[in-house]
């Protein structure tokens, strides 16, 4: 088996060179990491895992993770999953730093580089879809601090791996149980998120495609964007009932279902609409029991908090990328039968 000594020799560097390359520690030139990196793949590299582990304990590792803070209960529920796997981390001498932030991208750069002020060796991030957020990761990946997005992606990003749902599969899905449950006239408003999130936008993509043949008897009214707020979100969904009488569907592609349920409710139009939302908490089961939500289409939000740290604590010790790229969770579909 090939050793980093052997791979210093044939690349002409120093050992904590190549340590520094396959390790993601530190700065190396392109030119040279690429050269140490097609060695060690020619000669079948793999690192001792058991000793980096044993290292990474001596090391002190620590990683940081960024989410939204919005109304959204599905991040309470993330917040959950992210703090069981930070006390097995800790038996390791991982420690875990969070930082919760508003839906916005400057607030998003300031935590990222709050954490890197905190010499965090790895971070797990619900990203903002902009290009200055991009720009970041891919700097953070050349200093050898590997990123992990969950919940949300980031298109051509320099990100080790994804956790979280099939946004388009889902929005399909969301489409799917409409067209099972409504008659042959459905016209449907979208109360969303941000236009600045990747799910969003990708749920609605999903949602619109999976409609596309139905198009004749299958209308979209209106899309409105309440930033995941309950507020704006029953003011929001007040307004689209009164304005358009005839939408007989809605669906709900984020946060801000407790908000636009309670305007459904307040209107006395719980169940004569057909509405279908995101995630499993205690406000939408009320809803179901109501018979204000049809159904919900949940994401696993325990596992959105654990994996990404599981994977970031691998890379590190391990210097292996994750096995999949893309680590998605189950489509899971509660109605009220089986809520």
């Amino acid at each position: 088996m090939a050793t980093i000594k052997e791979i210093a020799a044939l690349a002409g560097v120093s050992r904590g060179t190549v340590d520094r390359v396959l390790n993601n520690r530190g700065s190396v030139s392109s030119d040279t990491a690429e050269k140490i990196r097609e060695i060690a793949k020619a000669l079948d590299y793999r690192p001792n895992k058991a000793g980096l582990a044993l290292a990474a304990q001596k090391k002190k590792l620590k990683l940081g993770v960024i989410l939204f803070s919005t109304d959204n209960p599905f991040f309470a529920d993330v917040l959950k999953g992210i703090n069981e796997k930070s006390e097995d981390l800790a038996g390791y001498n991982c420690a875990v730093l969070v930082r919760q932030i508003p839906i916005h991208v400057d607030a998003q750069l300031n935590a990222i580089d709050e954490l890197v002020r905190e010499e965090v060796n790895g971070i797990a991030l619900a990203p903002c879809n902009d290009s200055r957020i991009r720009l970041r990761i891919n700097d953070l990946f050349e200093l050898g601090i590997p990123v992990i997005t969950f919940n949300t992606d980031i298109e051509s990003s320099k990100r080790i791996a994804y956790v979280g749902s099939h946004y388009r599969k889902s929005g399909a899905t969301a489409a799917g149980l409409l067209k099972l449950m409504t008659g042959s006239h459905v016209q449907i408003g979208i109360i969303t998120g941000s236009s600045d999130i990747l799910c969003h936008t990708e749920r609605i993509a999903g949602f619109v495609d999976a409609l596309a043949p139905y198009s004749e008897q299958m209308h979209i009214i209106s899309v409105l964007e309440t930033h995941d707020d309950e507020i704006e979100s029953y003011e929001q969904t007040s307004r689209l009932l009164k304005e358009h009488p005839e939408i007989n569907a809605l669906f709900f592609a984020a946060g801000g279902v407790y908000g636009g349920c309670r305007a459904i409710s307040a209107l006395g139009l719980s169940g004569r609409l057909r509405v279908i939302a995101f995630d499993k908490a205690d406000t939408t089961e009320q809803f179901l029991k109501e018979g204000t939500l049809s159904a919900v289409i949940c994401q696993q939000p325990r596992t959105q908090g654990k994996k990404p740290l599981d994977l970031l604590f691998a890379y590190l010790t391990s210097g292996e990328l994750p096995e999949k790229e893309y680590n998605y969770t189950s489509v899971d579909i509660r109605i009220l039968e089986n809520i």
